[in-house]
Order: structure tokens, then sequence, then C-alpha cells
């Protein structure tokens, strides 16, 4: 039974993965950047639920709600006043964009915040530590059902919304040939900033869940955008099914490393993601990156 739970808990632990990394993918898929900022902008969003809860004294899921809008405001922001520029000047502007935005950002949470570490885990009650057992050694941790149910709410939404709607059909044309969408009245520049604006909003939900999880602080971002960016190569580039699939393989591979030893969890999954980037698939990805 403790081998159940270990992968229970992987499994569960690949749901805030994948959503983590579905804002990512998304960004890619329809723009083709690598935003390193993203792990550092799920933080900005943690950082958010935890001062206004902690400030409002009002719960951290009630606070989510407030942040995302404000979020997704900001990620329209930041598409059409930074990132729209980059993307005229090359494939490797975005890139060190989006490497010094990450810079700024995690200085001014020192800054704001100080180095120390923080958690919403003490808002949320009992949520945070509750789990339901189904025999005498097997459990499934509440918050942890909440994300893999949000994983999959989140990427099933937008994968629904890419195949059936208006918007989604031009997000699809944009990334496949924004010139030509152009000449079909596609305004590739809005299509951009409405995907930068879901990206930076599902970063956010990441980000608070992951804040419930475990504790954060100002550097926290650069290794939630590692363990995104191998979430979405192990799944495969620009797709939102594979991200999560992608997110709960790397989740259960930590967790099994995990269980061995703590220290081979990180390493577990760095060692997936090394196999699959070592494959013929993993190649193909690489091209496509550097195309």
């Amino acid at each position: 039974m403790t081998w159940v739970n270990v992968l229970i808990q992987g499994v569960m632990l690949g749901g805030v993965y994948a959503l983590l990394a579905c804002g990512l993918s998304l960004m890619f898929g329809v723009m083709r950047i690598i935003n390193l900022a993203h792990g550092d902008i799920a933080v900005v969003g943690a950082y958010l639920v935890w001062e206004t809860s902690t400030k409002w004294g009002i719960s951290p899921f009630l606070t989510i709600l407030i942040a995302l809008p404000l979020m997704m405001a900001l990620g329209y922001l930041l598409q059409i006043t930074l990132l729209s520029r980059s993307l005229r000047g090359g494939q490797l502007v975005p890139l060190l964009t989006t490497f010094g935005l990450a810079v700024v950002i995690q200085n001014l949470l020192q800054q704001l915040f100080s180095p120390d570490v923080h958690s919403i885990a003490p808002q949320t009650g009992s949520i945070a530590t509750a789990a339901w057992h189904l025999t005498g050694q097997v459990s499934i941790p509440v918050i942890g059902l909440i994300s893999l149910a949000l994983a999959v709410a989140v990427l099933g939404g937008l994968q629904l919304v890419l195949r059936t709607t208006r918007f989604g059909r031009e997000m699809r044309a944009t990334a496949e040939d924004p010139d030509t969408a152009a000449l079909m009245g596609v305004n590739a520049g809005a299509v951009y900033a409405r995907a930068t604006a879901i990206a930076v909003a599902t970063a956010t939900l990441a980000g608070a869940i992951f804040a419930i999880r475990s504790t954060f602080g100002p550097t926290s971002g650069s290794t939630q955008l590692i363990f995104a960016f191998e979430a979405v190569v192990i799944g495969g580039l620009g797709s939102l099914w594979g991200t999560l699939w992608g997110g709960i393989v790397l989740g259960v591979a930590q967790a099994i490393g995990g269980h061995i030893d703590p220290q081979y969890a990180v390493l577990a999954g760095n060692l997936v993601f090394l196999v699959v980037l070592a494959s013929p698939r993993g190649r193909a990805i690489a091209a496509e990156v550097a195309r």
C-alpha cells in the first residue's frame, strides 16, 4: 500500500506541474516564445493571494478569484507593451526579454517581501492537510485532488476553446502562419495579447495552489520554471493534453525518487526529462525549439 500512496502523491503533484506548464505550453504554441519569467509570474500570483488573504482576513480560495482577473489584465498589458516589441527583434530577443523580466520580478519581490519564505496553508484551514482515507493505508490528499481537477478543467477547457470557438480558430491560424492569418482579417497582436493573458492567469492559479501545498519565496520561480519546462517537453511542445501527461509523469518520477531517498526526488524527475530529451522525440522537440 505504501507504493500506492507514492503513486497517488505523484499524480497529484503532477497536476500542479501540468497547471503550471499550461501557460508555458500555450505561449510557445501560439507565439513560439519560451517565457523564462513564467515561474516568477506564478510566484507573483502566490504573493498576491497571500498578501490579500493575510491583510483582508478572507479565504485564499476567494482571493484567487480576485487575483485571476488582475493578473490576466497584467498579462495583456505585458504583451502589448513589452513582448510585442521583442517579437519583432528575432528569436533571441524574446528569450532575453523574459529573462530580464524574471530578474526584475525576483528583485522586486525581495525588496517588497524580504527573502523570507511564506505559505498560504495557514489561511486555508484544514484543506491543506486534509485527506480522504480509502482504506486504512491508502489516502488521497484533498488539495492534491483539487490541483489535479483544476489541471484537467483548465487544460480541457482550453482545448475545447481552441477546437470549437472563433477565438480558438484564430489562435490556431495565427500559430500556424501569422502573416496568412493577418491577410484573412485576424489581428495577430490581439490574439497574442489574449493568449498571454490566459497564460499569466493559469500561472497565477498554479502559483496559488503551489503556495498552499508548500512554502515559497522570491526566488522560487526559477525552480518552478524548470519543472514546468520539463513537463512541457515530456508531454510534447504545444500539446495541452500532452502537458497534463507530462506533468503527471514528472510528478510520479519525483514521488518515486523521493520515496527511495528524499535527495533523489528532483534527480529522478530530471533523469526522466533527460531520457525523453535524448530520444528521437526529444531531438524533434529540440529542433522545433531551435526553429
